[in-house]
């Protein structure tokens, strides 16, 4: 089912960019379109954990840098039948993570230093297990994918603005106003596409993350306090790559937004509240740590802080290292 919405996806959005190039060229458009996205497909497939990684500044470390982070991943993987993916550190005080990889093989896991001061180490796991549910269902290659495409779909409908529909003669009217619905229609339809899947993947991947960590609530806890987090402290990687936003497990742009076709992440409490249900479904109703915690302002991450279990701990690096729980 899964590849089968890959291969869904995917049509889709070529079909897309094919539209544009022949709104913009007609016949030779769409040829060309046609090989550029044949080519961003397989430079995606190849290409797409290097690509995220690099723009979200996120930096690999080994056991010896991280071993409590480490041991939660091999833990985790180990639970969920996996390889043990790579792990990443992406240097931003704002609690959050993603995956991405094209196949379980070749994935990696990236938490941010802020998820690592801010969560306990349960609430952590709650958000790697999530992670590694769209590793093993294959949602990484999609959900990249799907952004690249998404993307050049938008730059391609803007070099139609620019240079598209320049003929003036009256027996060309019809072209020019296709291609100006072409370049209106075309990105709004890609986005949907994108945001509405990478939606219903959020849901199955939190329902299949608290069953890899065995705990339900504690992804619901900490996906409260990502939530609060996010909403004042930014990731200035992700502002400047908005296209990733749909891999973070909350979205890193605006910490939240309405359950809607616009919104590239589900409702936090809508999340929460199938979590709740989860939990209770398999007898546990005790909330990590007495329950959710309060989020310090975010003038309480002013300073630059230390990278957390790699290095040393506390505010601006000053206090000894002992790692992110104790």
């Amino acid at each position: 089912m899964n590849f089968f919405r890959t291969m869904l996806l995917l049509a889709a959005l070529t079909a897309l960019f094919m539209a544009i190039g022949y709104a913009i060229g007609r016949g030779p458009g769409m040829t060309i379109a046609f090989v550029i996205a044949a080519g961003m497909n397989l430079f995606a497939y190849w290409n797409s954990d290097k690509m995220v990684l690099s723009q979200q500044g996120a930096e690999e470390v080994d056991e010896a840098r991280a071993p409590e982070l480490y041991a939660i991943v091999r833990q985790l993987a180990a639970n969920a039948k996996l390889p043990m993916p790579r792990v990443y550190i992406i240097h931003t005080d704002q609690p959050n993570a993603f995956a991405t990889g094209r196949n379980p093989d070749n994935a990696a896991v990236a938490a941010s230093a802020g998820l690592l001061r801010m969560l306990s180490k349960e609430e952590v796991s709650g958000v790697l297990g999530h992670e590694l549910a769209h590793v093993r269902n294959r949602d990484t290659l999609t959900m990249t994918v799907a952004a690249t495409i998404a993307g050049a779909i938008s730059m391609l409908a803007n070099f139609g603005m620019l240079f598209g529909g320049g003929r003036r003669d009256s027996e060309n009217s019809g072209g020019i106003v296709t291609t100006l619905l072409a370049i209106i229609v075309a990105p709004i339809a890609a986005a949907i596409i994108q945001m509405a899947i990478s939606r219903s993947r959020e849901y199955a991947a939190d329902h299949d993350g608290a069953e890899i960590c065995q705990h339900p609530l504690w992804l619901a806890s900490a996906l409260q306090k990502i939530e609060r987090a996010a909403q004042q402290i930014p990731n200035e990687q992700a502002e400047d790559h908005p296209a990733s936003a749909s891999l973070y497990i909350i979205n890193p742009l605006t910490g939240g937004g309405m359950d809607n076709l616009f919104s590239t992440h589900p409702n936090t409490e809508n999340r929460i509240a199938a979590l709740e249900e989860q939990a209770g479904e398999m007898g546990q109703m005790q909330w990590p740590s007495g329950g959710p915690a309060v989020v310090p302002p975010a003038s309480a991450y002013e300073e630059p802080a230390a990278p957390g279990p790699w290095g040393r701990g506390g505010r601006g690096g000053r206090a000894p290292g002992r790692g992110p729980w104790g």
